[in-house]
């Protein structure tokens, strides 16, 4: 192990909101695995051959050998969840009266996707949302995806009735948790876990838009980030694409949205860090203050996956550098290890109090216990060493098969696969997260 230096608290607080911080540092706790030296896990690297097995058995089913067509991971998937939802909307808004330009749709779908991504985290095992019109019935992200764009269609999200279908900081404002409730149909007998972090968490953005023009415009929507990027893009003269860095959109995520986490989160040289959590396996060899840090920011990391895709897709633009970004610590990438053995929880370390349920013997824990912090950071790694070994088995370079393909295709999916097979009940995973709304 040989820890970064930094000259200062405020130099280290900076280097834990980057992109190859998560990398670096879940990488520490990686290395600890290898030695046997985690607190609450036993890594079992010979069960990593299975995992990659059967990803690739469902990139097969669902694709067979068209990898090319396997999207990206994104929200897009979830909006869409039993039938189109996106493209109909453009074209209706391309159809209205005063259509938008494609750089106001790219917006609008900017506005859209960050605001659902945000609803995203983990709604428990009992929610389910019946969508108006079709009839059909979602539950866990596709459902969230669902209600997101029925609210945003709504105009819950704008303070602008002549322009509903955005999102800008006075609609945001207006948000309460009672609105929320109504609008994802949340009772007694349909419950929603973390409902307040959820609504908190949309209050809190109208906030970060009003506090950073810079990023969101004087109007104060998540959409002008496009703006932010065309002013720092570069214009391919072969084709006249511009090209911007992944850096560039992961910095106006990671700074402007600052304000909307938790004040119980993290901070370290008077910087409140979001997403980035102390590992008790690292505090005890840590050689400089934060060193113990891991960063994960799973919900910008989301986001940014999620973003790229519209940006791409409608304005015809290149990201560069997307091999920074990492595969996403959540329960359904990391539950696939524990379920298929690449990870074990060492008998007993977890105290008995935190088992609901004896007989289920699945622990619940808060998104800060220790073993939750070793879970999700070996999950970052594993989710690079398993997607090499995927490539491997179907013989695709990263190219071929990007990072962002896997997660899409296997991993995420396959999390769930297999958690409906071992815990058909509920289909939760193997370890449950007490969700506040705003990590899972």
């Amino acid at each position: 192990m040989n820890p970064i230096a930094f000259d200062s608290p405020e130099q280290t607080a900076a280097y834990l909101r980057t992109l190859p911080a998560i990398r670096e540092r879940c990488g520490r706790v990686h290395e600890l695995a290898q030695k046997g030296e985690l607190e609450y896990f036993d890594y079992h690297p010979g069960k990593e051959r299975d995992v990659a097995a059967f990803c690739v058995d469902i990139i097969k089913r669902d694709f067979g050998t068209n990898f090319a067509a396997i999207p990206p991971h994104g929200r897009w998937r979830h909006l869409d969840a039993g039938r189109p939802r996106v493209q109909p909307l453009i074209e209706k808004w391309k159809a209205s009266p005063n259509p938008p330009d494609t750089k106001e749709v790219c917006r609008r779908l900017i506005d859209l996707f960050l605001v659902s991504v945000l609803l995203d985290a983990g709604a428990g095992n009992a929610w389910t949302y019946k969508e108006d019109g079709s009839g059909q019935t979602f539950s866990r992200s596709e459902g969230l995806g669902v209600a997101s764009i029925a609210m945003f269609e709504q105009g819950l999200f704008s303070g602008d009735s002549s322009n509903p279908h955005q999102v800008d900081a006075e609609g945001l404002a207006r948000i309460t948790a009672p609105k929320v409730a109504a609008a994802m149909q949340v009772s007694d007998v349909n419950p929603m876990v973390g409902l307040e972090g959820r609504t908190s968490l949309l209050v809190n953005l109208s906030k970060a838009l009003k506090a950073n023009s810079t990023y969101f415009g004087d109007s104060a929507r998540p959409g002008n980030l496009v703006d932010f990027l065309d002013s720092g893009s570069i214009e391919d003269g072969a084709n006249g694409a511009r090209r911007v860095h992944i850096f560039a959109l992961w910095t106006a995520l990671i700074d402007g949205l600052a304000p909307i986490w938790p004040a119980t989160r993290t901070t370290f040289g008077g910087i409140s860090l979001g997403d980035v959590w102390p590992c008790e396996a690292l505090k005890k060899r840590a050689q400089a203050q934060g060193d113990e840090l891991v960063p994960f920011h799973k919900l910008t990391g989301w986001t940014t996956y999620s973003l790229v895709e519209p940006i791409e897709k409608v304005l015809g633009w290149k990201f560069e550098g997307l091999e920074h970004m990492t595969g996403l610590p959540e329960y359904r990438n990391g539950g696939l290890l524990l379920d298929l053995g690449v990870l074990s929880l060492r008998p007993g370390a977890i105290e008995k109090s935190f088992y609901p349920d004896p007989n289920s013997g699945i622990p619940k824990l808060p998104p800060s216990h220790p073993a939750i912090i070793e879970w999700r950071a070996m999950t970052v790694i594993e989710l690079d060493r398993i997607a090499d070994e995927i490539r491997k088995q179907l013989g695709l370079t990263r190219e071929q098969l990007t990072l962002a393909q896997v997660l899409e295709s296997a991993t995420w999916k396959g999390g769930r696969e297999i958690a409906k097979q071992k815990r058909p009940a509920t289909g939760g995973p193997p370890i449950d997260i007490e969700s506040d709304g705003t990590v899972f």
